[in-house]
């Protein structure tokens, strides 16, 4: 069997379709969460219960592993508008230290449309709506990316546009050039389906890329 794919944020969101994803292509999956035991039993899932911002855990869970997929996202709430957020940058710049003492290279980090570059993606309303209500996540999402590039891992920079819980329909767009990028609207379950691609394949390495239907 393959060494396991390491999902951080592995119990919601976009990191639980990809563990789910992975595991229906028979891939063994490291599900790195909190709350991973939680997690029902599964053929080739292995979850890990960890702090993502302790330097221990992450430590422990890249043993062994291929490549890693940073999922990690917070709770939306009022508080969100005006208080500062760490929680994107702090661990990957834990992850990155971790990767390189552990000789794990791949990394492919889900941001948003509107982090780092693609801001120039969004019309004038869409960033002043965006600027309004995700301002905090987004700052720390543009520190994320940047350490990202800084980085010598092979990294791939995965910024989907407004998500939905949709089912997996394969029809999304991989937007590589920054002309192409755009707003939209696109499933978890395709987000996930592209990670797991990008694994198998080796694709769009050292590459930001915009996911959209």
């Amino acid at each position: 069997m393959s060494k396991p794919i390491l999902i951080m944020g592995a119990t919601s969101g976009i990191g639980q379709c990809a563990v789910n994803e992975a595991l229906s292509r028979n891939l063994p999956v490291r599900a790195f969460a909190r709350s991973a035991a939680d997690m029902e039993p599964a053929t080739g899932l292995e979850p890990y219960p960890g702090d993502a911002l302790d330097y221990q855990d992450v430590a422990g869970a890249l043993i062994g592993t291929r490549a890693v997929i940073h999922a990690l996202g917070i709770r939306e709430r009022p508080a969100m508008l005006w208080q500062e957020e760490t929680l994107f940058s702090e661990s990957t710049d834990i992850l990155l230290q971790e990767m390189k003492n552990a000789g794990v290279s791949r990394l492919l980090a889900v941001t948003g449309i509107g982090a780092g570059r693609s801001k120039s993606a969004l019309s004038f309303i869409e960033r002043a709506a965006h600027k309004a209500v995700f301002r905090k996540p987004y700052e720390d999402k543009d520190r994320q990316e940047e350490m990202i590039l800084q980085s010598d891992t092979d990294w791939t920079i995965v910024r989907p546009v407004i998500l939905t819980n949709g089912a997996k329909s394969g029809k999304y767009r991989v937007l590589r050039k920054p002309e192409e990028w755009r707003m939209g609207l696109i499933s978890r379950n395709d987000v996930a389906s592209y990670l797991i691609d990008a694994i198998e394949a080796g694709s769009d390495v050292k590459s930001d890329v915009v996911l959209a239907h």
